[in-house]
């Protein structure tokens, strides 16, 4: 009867899932189920409730709501263009040009909107046709475009590092920002060696040479937009404002940025505010159940006996992470980012602070690494399913040059877990 409570959290999470309920309702009612025999069902109902009402009386979460916009103003107000053409005067006359501008402009746009949604769709939408006119195939062009906005979640700001921040019980917000920078990078720069050797085989045109006037003009015209990086993080880094403050700076540097480019009017705000209002719900209702399940998770000491389990195969700290990344790419196949970060942060977090020594935020950054593979794969895979519909291809035709790409991301990801330097040394030279 020990384990009573575990097993039914997990055999009813995943028949509410097979029924085809919404996560957020299968994490909340699966908690509630739990409770109801642990601790009988007025207790579970209220405990449900508190929890998910703390869970959302958080500072902190406002910035996800403000970022969320800031997205969809940068999505519709001409920042992808400009974004794109400064990418192509970096890289566009290198092998497989096109597709380099894809991995750099993603780059600069996810770390700019801190979506990898917005990234791909708003940067897609531009270069897949570019791509297709030039020869590329449509299957690579998508692969690339999908697996190239996940950078935007490592490179900051970042949603789901905000969500981490809270699952784990307060991290800095500013030190999870610097750490995600040079495994960012590490990922965009690995993506691009597999589409040059890919560009390289297919004999893929070299982009077309930029004159030096045109060059500058490109790089002028995108310097408002990379701006808002600079405003941002900068702002977080010497203290002048919190996450949060930075995300309500970049809605209003957006909007006013968007309106000097005349690709958004007042008519437009409605619905933008409609999407980011819609989105923002799910993303919070996610929240709240899922510090709901985190409580209950708690109660039946399933970190623990997670923590026994593992310890039980091997005490080999290298095994242990071993064993924990294969979990997370496993997770991040059938569970989106959101409610994988929040249910299972506070089920390895313990494990790998107290048994390996591991710091809090080098373990966020490889969980958000693991779980930005699953982004791109089936069956549940958010941009996968972007990147085919913005490129009008199947995903079935996807499926083999993304595996190309999938070895350079896992093969980046081994390397972030084993050299926390790589993720810790920014924010500890900044101070954090």
């Amino acid at each position: 009867m020990e384990y009573i409570g575990i097993i039914i959290l997990i055999v009813s999470f995943v028949i509410f899932l097979a029924m085809g309920v919404p996560i957020a309702y299968s994490i909340g009612l699966s908690g509630i189920l739990t409770m109801i025999v642990s601790i009988a069902l007025l207790p579970a109902l209220t405990t449900m409730a508190q929890q998910i009402s703390t869970a959302l009386d958080s500072f902190a979460l406002l910035a996800i709501p403000f970022f969320i916009l800031a997205g969809q103003l940068m999505n519709r107000g001409g920042i992808a263009v400009r974004l794109i053409d400064f990418a192509k005067v970096l890289v566009g006359r290198l092998p497989g040009g096109l597709a380099f501008v894809n991995i750099m402009a993603n780059m600069l746009f996810g770390a700019i909107s801190g979506s990898a949604a917005a990234s791909a769709s708003a940067i897609g939408g531009f270069m897949h046709n570019r791509m297709v006119k030039e020869g590329y195939d449509k299957s690579f062009s998508a692969a690339v475009n999908v697996t190239s906005a996940t950078t935007g979640l490592l490179i900051p700001p970042s949603n789901i590092l905000i969500v981490y921040s809270l699952a784990s019980g307060g991290v800095s917000i500013a030190a999870l920002f610097m750490a995600g920078y040079i495994p960012g990078i590490m990922l965009g720069i690995a993506l691009m060696g597999v589409a040059a050797a890919y560009a390289y085989r297919k004999n893929y045109p070299v982009g077309e040479r930029i004159g030096l006037k045109e060059s500058l003009l490109k790089f002028l015209d995108a310097i408002p937009s990379m701006l808002l990086l600079v405003i941002v993080i900068g702002g977080i880094i010497t203290g002048i404002f919190t996450a949060t403050e930075a995300s309500a700076v970049a809605v209003l540097y957006t909007l006013i940025l968007a309106m000097i480019y005349k690709e958004i009017k007042i008519r437009d705000l409605p619905d933008i505010l409609l999407k980011t209002v819609g989105t923002t719900s799910i993303v919070l209702l996610l929240v709240g159940t899922s510090m709901g399940l985190s409580w209950v998770m708690s109660y039946e000491n399933i970190p623990q006996s997670v923590s026994q389990g593992l310890l039980s195969i091997s005490e080999n700290p290298i095994i242990i992470l071993l064993i924990i990344n294969m979990i997370l790419l496993f997770v991040g196949i059938f569970m989106d980012m959101t409610p994988a970060v929040l249910i299972f942060t506070p089920i390895f977090l313990p494990v790998v602070t107290s048994q390996l020594g591991l710091d809090p935020i080098h373990f966020g950054i490889i969980m958000i690494m693991n779980l930005c593979v699953g982004l791109c794969t089936p069956p549940v895979g958010s941009l996968l399913f972007i990147g085919c519909s913005v490129a009008d291809v199947k995903i079935g035709e996807v499926i083999k040059p993304l595996l190309q790409l999938f070895v350079a991301m896992i093969i980046v990801l081994l390397i972030i877990t084993f050299v926390p330097q790589l993720s810790l040394w920014l924010p500890r030279a900044l101070g954090f």
